[in-house]
């Protein structure tokens, strides 16, 4: 299952790399071809990458201690929750997971808006590819590999670091997570609307509940990242101001300015640059 993902994760790459090609090529030329083309790739892209996350999911559960992040994560005696969070307990799996995670918010944002805004979606699919082929570019040719192999099989697993083995693991990274990588599709339609120069209120229909959801996931996850601090002891109570709490609540802050500046555009024309920076500036801070 591990040659899999690795194939899996190649195959990726290349439909990433494509589907940015295309992706501009076919809103900037006007080619309807190559941005369906583009709309296909972010599809194939979101099934490859979904094969990739089940070959480490498999290679978790089966213990397959071969593997070098099964190792250094999880143990035979690992709760389950916990070994399925295992998925991004460590900077390998959580590139998997995020690259994941955008293809199906960027295959959903597609679907969605198939009947609207086309003039928009050849560079929305061109974005979402782009900042996909970073991650697993990353992956592949950054030393983060999740599914790289040790010399030796281990008899055991190192096992989950043990302040993570709380029910807050199961919940908290991934609401953070998804708060983060859903406002990627608002600020795909965002360059989208300055490339085709059409920064009307078009694009912020587009984007308006999209970015509502990903305040709504940012602001369960900071929520639930202050119960668990409280009851981890030593963590320093609900909220303590260091890299990891602001990291998570800059883009809170830029994402509740936009969804109360984006009424004054949509009812007085106002405030157009300050909604592109805004929302450029969210996905720069997460």
């Amino acid at each position: 299952m591990t040659l899999l993902g690795t194939l899996a994760l190649w195959l990726a790459l290349l439909v990433g790399v494509w589907g940015a090609l295309a992706g501009f090529v076919g809103g900037l030329k006007d080619r309807p071809d190559l941005a369906r083309s583009a709309r296909h790739a972010v599809f194939a892209l979101c099934g490859a990458l979904l094969v990739a996350v089940f070959s480490l999911e498999w290679a978790l559960f089966q213990h397959d201690f071969n593997v070098e992040y099964v190792a250094a994560y999880t143990s035979r005696n690992l709760p389950v929750f916990y070994t399925w969070s295992a998925l991004y307990a460590g900077q390998k799996g959580s590139l998997l997971f995020w690259a994941t995670v955008l293809s199906v918010f960027g295959s959903l944002a597609l679907v969605l808006t198939s009947r609207r805004h086309r003039e928009l979606l050849p560079y929305v699919a061109g974005v979402v590819c782009v900042v996909a082929a970073f991650f697993i570019s990353v992956m592949l040719f950054g030393h983060a590999n999740p599914f790289q192999r040790l010399p030796y099989t281990p008899l055991d697993g190192a096992g989950l670091n043990p302040q993570l083995q709380n029910p807050g693991m199961v919940f908290h990274p991934p609401m953070l997570y998804l708060g983060y990588i859903s406002i990627t599709i608002p600020f795909a339609f965002a360059i989208a609307a300055l490339l085709s120069k059409r920064l009307d209120t078009d694009w912020l229909v587009a984007i308006r509940k999209w970015t509502l959801l990903s305040w709504l996931f940012l602001s369960i996850g900071i929520c639930l990242g202050m119960w668990w601090a409280y009851v981890e002891l030593g963590w320093g109570g609900y909220w303590a101001w260091d890299p990891v709490e602001n990291a998570s609540l800059l883009p809170w802050l830029t994402m509740t300015a936009f969804l109360h500046s984006v009424m004054i555009q949509e009812k007085r024309g106002m405030l157009k640059k300050w909604n592109l920076a805004l929302i450029i500036g969210s996905w720069l801070l997460s």
